[in-house]
């Protein structure tokens, strides 16, 4: 669906469902350069078992207008203006990579209105590589090849789909070449108040982790775990860095698991 947000169209993704309020909601928020797609499997699903499921695409990115937003803080703002317009009173937080992030960072700033959090390939900071985020401001084709080659596991760069009749990394790809990966990667970078948003949630907590994740290390994710108060799930796939649509099977099983659990006050 559109909507106008701060004098932009927007587009948030709803699973294929008409989003009604009323039911328990789910937000689903996409890593740098990506967007809505990078969640098909797991919004579908939720949003014919039950939840209402909001996947925006942050500003600038894919079908949503406006401007890149430069910092996580900013896009924790951003999202809560978009929650108050559709007057969500609770949910429940997904967010991969920078998503993760901004999930951190939101629901730091609102412990009372989120049910649960659920956080993918991420760890209290994503330090960035200053040569990948020079490329990616001076050459973005170059920039997504990389990503592509860190972030997936060892089986999809020779051509593996857990998904019949699609290619995740060149979705992936297409996907990133249009979005303002450079302005992500540097909002990831200097974001430094992750631990601090961690100390202060209340919600429970759930954290999946990639074994072979090459761009968020598991000493990053595991160093997360200590400081957040309420984690009650973790686990770590045989996977890269794009859990959500290189295991998107198994990252949907630990999410249904978790999140249904927590679906009500």
């Amino acid at each position: 669906m559109y909507l106008e947000l701060a004098s932009a169209r927007i587009y948030v993704g709803t699973g294929g469902k008409d989003f009604d309020a009323s039911l328990p909601t789910l937000v689903f928020l996409h890593g740098s350069g990506m967007d809505h797609r990078a969640w098909q499997l797991q919004t579908r699903w939720f949003a014919f078992h039950g939840f209402s499921v909001l996947a925006p695409d942050f500003p600038a990115h894919s079908l949503s207008a406006g401007q890149a937003l430069t910092s996580i803080e900013a896009t924790a703002d951003w999202l809560w203006q978009l929650l108050d317009q559709l007057q969500v009173e609770k949910l429940s937080l997904v967010g991969h990579s920078q998503g993760a992030l901004v999930a951190l960072e939101a629901a730091a700033r609102h412990v009372e209105r989120v049910r649960s959090i659920s956080l993918l390939a991420t760890g209290a900071a994503i330090p960035v590589n200053a040569q990948l985020l020079q490329l990616a401001t001076s050459h973005q084709a170059t920039a997504v090849a990389a990503m592509l080659s860190w972030g997936f596991g060892e089986a999809y760069q020779l051509g593996r789909s857990q998904i019949p009749g699609l290619a995740p990394l060149a979705i992936a790809g297409q996907i990133m070449q249009h979005n303002p990966l450079a302005t992500d990667l540097a909002a990831c970078q200097a974001y430094v108040k992750g631990e601090q948003a961690a100390q202060q949630i209340t919600a429970p907590t759930q954290l999946i982790f990639g074994q072979y994740d090459r761009m968020t290390p598991l000493k990053a994710g595991r160093r997360l775990a200590e400081c957040l108060p309420q984690v009650q799930s973790q686990s770590e796939l045989a996977a890269g860095h794009m859990l959500p649509i290189e295991a998107p099977e198994a990252c949907l099983k630990q999410l249904r698991e978790f999140i249904s659990l927590h679906a009500q006050d």
